[in-house]
């Protein structure tokens, strides 16, 4: 699906009175969604095992 198409597809599924703020914030997280799955397709990735650690530094014990 082109980008295009995913961002009419987005606009088919949102409720008629969306204002055009929440339209762009919609289209800007399936973007980054879309840079993130990229990035993961060209090994640009983080392992998860460096997430959890990143996500343990962050909570308090």
């Amino acid at each position: 699906m082109s980008n295009k198409e995913a961002v009419i597809e987005l606009v088919k599924r949102l409720p008629s009175d969306v204002s055009l703020r929440e339209i762009a914030q919609e289209i800007e997280f399936i973007a980054a969604v879309q840079e993130g799955l990229d990035e993961i397709d060209q090994g640009k990735g983080i392992p998860i095992e460096e997430v959890e650690k990143m996500i343990d530094s962050w909570t308090i014990k």
